[in-house]
């Protein structure tokens, strides 16, 4: 850390290039200033997802959730940067200021990539992997500092402008969300983050320009052309597979240049090397009685570095492919031979060979990764066969949940085989896309789309002294039959496992496959079942003749009680579109203690939901020191009369629209059923809608601001109730629709709720300006108190959707704004009393 006296003539420094700024204090925000915020706001929101991205990458999806708050805390660090240093206190300086921030924070962004891409981040329980993490994220933090400073500048130096400025600061928020889709489809995540710093050069050229400062030109537009260089420069090398600019750590080690790499907004596709001779992959469902000496040669595909799908080498005979009929994975297709089949996650292919290799009359593969279909038919389809010929098989790019809801079609078996890729979203670290899949609503929607004999055949990990996953599939089950209408969902039920070759006491994971029957399971189909297992050596766990543990029997008859599948330190209950964390079992207050004593499995699951709880101590510690530093560092600025219910309604404010974001994001994962999509639409339309809703409060006159903003902040309060009244309603209705309808839903209901949240922040600062005599003076804390609690928003939503479901958090991000109102009352009480007192 720098100390002051080392600083000082950095400092002396800075105000010395500052003599030549324009010295007008009511120098207005020219086009160029504005177009310089949107520009910065842009590359923010960019490079805060390509974080997301990469993070998933080389390291697990919570942390990459975890790397989102930090990032959005350095925001906030830079607003109290603003408020507390003195080198950004003159209002005449603010454009200099800006454009400093907007070419450091390109600059430290490249910076800090480069540093992550290159030196590992080994999460760990001891005191070397925390220090890993602390490095990496206290690097990462350093450019949303720079922007921050180069936002709160332009948001609370200009008070006359501060409605279109934040409208602005949005649109241009909104804009990056949907621009880093297309550049993710072109390019790689390194190579984007020089595209992210072109840009903030580009803001920060503008803003210099504006400002006067010739130096702070010159060396944006240096910086600009070296970028653009760099950006296109690796960009043009990574198609051919072998960028000089790459990550060179990733979550399973040092990560030699693959044969093939992809990236798009929600993943990482990446082929290795070819494993001609070493024996046969995915033996995890596979019986040890038909792959004795067997080789097949295959290829690796991972998404995200860890998940991984394979590419198994195909020359048309099937029966070189036999032995998957060998796999517990694959027991419906054994079983149910000549049926249509939907496989869901087509991933490398192996499950359309599968059903081939069995007999299935035909196979539609539905697979939501475009990159994955793309590598699998296109790249490598001489190698694996070129399934997508085959007249008896269809690949689909869609999501497989709304693609069946849509369909019309029943199927006489559907497959759903390891569908988990433990990746972080561009929409955050637990918006899985795949867990729309493992929800009661998804599984009564499968069902309906089955023929009367049809199959549902749902594949996880075993591990036999601690089958959660299993438990909770077996949970799902049960609950989806009794409400399709099953009298005794049991007799629907036969779940088969690979047993563990070695000892149960080392942990060692298999894989199991629960079937479920459309119709109770006949006599013959029993047998069937019976002679596979059998004949294979698995173990059948429950079938409805067949004694069973009695934890399994009550799980599968789709009636226990809450209370019992709640109790403990997990929950077993079905997961629904409101709560539709399946692999989330673990509670926040026990997930700690499992978080490092189980298998791999189950400790990454407790691990998830410890972070989770770890996080929100850490913000909420972060967050309550900008409000104590201040107080400590300018007490007697702070403690002006008056300013405690701006404090209380800037929290309020933030803490609100962060949860009501987040809340919604999770739950148009489930209803666009594309992580895409759901990022796409839920960030734009509520930050473009906010920026509308700013930038119609400039006519708002402060003389009349107490009955104005008072109906504006009703409005908004019952905006945000009929929102949450009807959302449920919309999404049942729309649910089986087209994707451009669902969109238009969505964009439907979010967009009046966007337009009065928007309203809340320019309000505020308007109330301010108006009740202080130096309003810049205390804008910049309040700027980062909102900054502040929008972060421990971010994480206290997905608590609260973890423990008690997304409409609870919906609600409470509904109840911020309700303390928000009685706040904004209080302000402009307190402004009355001041008036008349000065009177």
């Amino acid at each position: 850390m720098t100390d002051r006296s080392s600083a000082a003539p950095a400092a002396l420094a800075f105000d010395n290039r500052l003599e030549s700024a324009p010295k007008d204090p009511h120098r207005r925000a020219g086009w160029r200033t504005m177009a310089g915020l949107f520009l910065t706001t842009l590359a923010t929101l960019m490079f805060e997802v390509l974080l997301t991205r990469i993070f998933s990458v080389t390291m697990w999806y919570h942390f990459a959730f975890m790397a989102v708050s930090i990032a959005m805390f350095g925001l906030t660090a830079g607003g109290m940067a603003v408020y507390l240093l003195p080198r950004y206190r003159p209002a005449e300086h603010a454009m200099v200021g800006m454009a400093e921030g907007c070419l450091l924070f390109g600059l430290a962004s490249v910076w800090a990539v480069l540093f992550h891409a290159h030196f590992p981040c080994v999460p760990a329980p001891t005191l070397s992997g925390f220090i890993s993490v602390a490095v990496t994220y206290g690097v990462i933090s350093i450019p949303f500092v720079f922007s921050g400073i180069c936002v709160c500048l332009a948001l609370t130096k200009f008070p006359h402008q501060v409605s279109s400025l934040y409208a602005v600061d949005l649109a241009g928020a909104a804009t990056g969300c949907i621009l880093l889709i297309f550049i993710l489809n072109i390019t790689d995540a390194i190579s984007a983050v020089f595209g992210v710093s072109f840009l903030a050069a580009l803001a920060g050229a503008l803003l210099a320009w504006d400002g006067g400062a010739k130096r702070w030109l010159q060396g944006s537009i240096a910086f600009m052309a070296l970028a653009a260089g760099i950006a296109v420069g690796n960009t043009v090398a990574g198609k051919s597979h072998a960028p000089p600019l790459r990550l060179g750590w990733t979550k399973e080690g040092r990560e030699p240049p693959p044969l093939y790499e992809r990236w798009n907004s929600f993943s990482r596709v990446t082929v290795a090397e070819d494993w001609a001779g070493m024996g046969v992959p995915n033996q995890e469902g596979l019986s040890s009685t038909c792959i004795k000496g067997l080789v097949v040669p295959h290829r690796l595909l991972r998404i995200d570095s860890s998940a991984e799908t394979t590419l198994l080498e195909f020359k048309g005979d099937l029966k070189a492919v036999e032995y998957l009929k060998c796999d517990v994975k694959d027991a419906a297709f054994a079983i149910w031979p000549n049926r249509d089949v939907l496989v869901v996650g087509a991933g490398g292919g192996r499950d359309v060979l599968a059903a081939l290799a069995s007999d299935e009359k035909s196979v539609r593969a539905v697979e939501i990764n475009a990159n994955i279909i793309q590598a699998v038919n296109g790249r490598y389809g001489d190698y694996t066969g070129h399934l997508d010929r085959d007249p008896s098989v269809q690949f689909v790019n869609d999501e497989a949940r709304s693609y069946i809801a849509r369909s019309g079609e029943r199927f006489g078996i559907i497959q759903i085989s390891f569908i988990d890729t433990w990746a972080a979203t561009a929409a955050g670290g637990f918006a899985l896309t795949e867990n729309s899949l493992y929800t009661l609503e998804a599984w009564n929607s499968m069902l309906n789309h089955l023929m009367p004999d049809g199959v549902l055949s749902v594949s996880r990990w075993y591990v036999p002294n601690n089958p959660l996953e299993a438990y909770r599939l077996v949970s799902l089950a049960g609950a989806a039959l009794a409400r399709v209408g099953a009298n005794d969902p049991r007799a629907h039920l036969a779940v088969l496992a690979k047993v563990p070759q070695e000892s149960p006491s080392n942990l060692q994971t298999t894989a199991l496959t629960v079937l479920v029957g459309r119709s109770p399971f006949s006599e013959t189909e029993l047998a069937r079942i019976r002679d596979f297992a059998n004949r294979l050596g698995f173990r059948i766990i429950l079938d409805p003749r067949s004694p069973a543990d009695p934890l399994w029997a009550a799980l599968a008859s789709g009636r226990v009680s809450r209370d019992v599948l709640s109790s403990g330190i997990v929950d077993l209950s079905p997961p629904t579109d409101d709560r539709p964390f399946f692999f989330q079992m673990f509670r926040l207050g026990s997930a700690w203690r499992y978080a490092f004593k189980l298998d791999w499995i189950n400790t990454l699951h407790a691990q998830a939901v410890a972070s989770i709880f770890v996080l929100l101590i850490a913000v909420s510690v972060l967050s309550l020191a900008c409000l104590i530093l201040p107080l400590v560092w300018r007490a007697k600025v702070v403690l002006e009369p008056g300013a405690l219910p701006f404090c209380v309604y800037f929290a309020a404010i933030g803490l609100g629209f962060m949860i009501v974001e987040v809340s919604q994001m999770e739950r148009l994962v489930i209803f666009l059923g594309h992580p895409t999509y759901a990022l796409s639409t839920v960030l734009f339309t509520l930050l473009l809608s906010a920026g509308l809703g700013s930038w119609v409060t400039q006519g708002v006159d402060p003389e009349g601001l107490r009955k104005a903003g008072m109906v504006r902040l009703a409005v908004l309060l019952g905006a945000l109730a009929i929102f949450g009244l009807l959302t449920p309603f919309a999404i049942r209705t729309f649910a089986a629709s087209t994707t451009p309808a669902r969109l238009a839903t969505a964009v439907g209901i979010l967009f009046p709720a966007g337009f009065f949240m928007g309203m809340a922040f320019p309000l505020g600062m308007i109330a301010s300006a108006s009740r202080f005599r130096k309003p810049d003076r205390l804008t910049p804390w309040f700027w980062g108190i909102n900054g502040a609690t929008s972060v421990v928003g971010s994480v206290l939503a997905l608590a609260i959707a973890l423990a008690a479901g997304i409409a609870a958090s919906f609600w409470t991000g509904l109840a911020s704004y309700v303390v928000a109102m009685a706040a904004f009352y209080l302000t402009l009480r307190e402004a009355t009393r001041s008036t008349a007192d000065r009177s």
